[in-house]
C-alpha cells in the first residue's frame, strides 16, 4: 500500500494513468447519522482546478449528504491495482462548476444525458492511497 499528499505538479505516472483509464468508482458520503453511503459513479480528477469531481441530480442521496462539506472517499480496483482518494466534498450548483465537471466527466466515460437538475460535487483531495504498483 502506498499513500500520496498530492502535489498536483509532480503526480505519479502510473496514479495518474490509473484515475485517467475508465473505472467505476464507489463514493462514500456520509448520511445524517454518521453511518457511510456508498455508492457507484464516475469521478473526474481535474488537475488544473486541483480537485476531483462527480455529477449527480441535485435531490440524490448524494448530494444531500454533501450539502455542506463533509468527509468523502473515492475507490476503484481494477484486478490487483486499487486506488481510494480520500477529501472533503460539497455540493456546487453554479453553471460554471457544473459545466467543467460534466466535461471532465466526458473525458473520463462519455458525454452524460441532458440532465436540468444536475449538479456538481467537488471533492478537496487530501491524498490518494493505493496498490504499491500505483506508486510510480
Amino acid at each position: 500500500m502506498s499513500t500520496w499528499r498530492p502535489g498536483w505538479g509532480s503526480f505519479p505516472q502510473p496514479l495518474l494513468d490509473f484515475w485517467t483509464e475508465r473505472h467505476l468508482c464507489v463514493l462514500t458520503t456520509l448520511l445524517p447519522d454518521g453511518r457511510p453511503h456508498a455508492v457507484p459513479v464516475g469521478v473526474a480528477v481535474d488537475h488544473e482546478e486541483k480537485c476531483a469531481w462527480v455529477i449527480t441530480n441535485a435531490t440524490s442521496r448524494k448530494a444531500r449528504n454533501l450539502a455542506e462539506e463533509s468527509p468523502v472517499a473515492a475507490c476503484q480496483v481494477d484486478g490487483a491495482r486499487w486506488s481510494t482518494l480520500e477529501g472533503r466534498g460539497v455540493v456546487v450548483f453554479g453553471a460554471a462548476a457544473v459545466e467543467r465537471a460534466v466535461e471532465m466527466y466526458a473525458g473520463r466515460y462519455r458525454q452524460p444525458r441532458p440532465n436540468p437538475t444536475r449538479v456538481a460535487l467537488r471533492i478537496e483531495v487530501d491524498r490518494f492511497v493505493s496498490s504499491s504498483s500505483l506508486a510510480g
